[in-house]
């Protein structure tokens, strides 16, 4: 019974630090961003150019934006 309680929980901790592991550290892309980069590394690596990407608007102020 003991060895397979361990097992088990050995399993989980294995788990849940590749679970923990995924991903990528920093902060997010804004669409507009990543478009800008994916149009920068096809230059470089001489690919066909994607569409280029439209400024976004700029985000105008709401009332409860303080609350949020």
């Amino acid at each position: 019974m003991t060895g397979s309680r361990t097992l088990v929980t050995l399993t989980l901790l294995a788990a849940l630090t590749a679970v923990t592991a995924c991903g990528r550290r920093g902060a997010l892309d804004t669409p507009y961003e990543a478009a800008v980069q994916a149009r920068k590394d096809a230059e470089k690596a001489k690919q066909p150019l994607p569409p280029e990407p439209e400024k976004p608007v700029e985000d105008k102020k709401f009332l409860l934006d303080p609350l949020i």
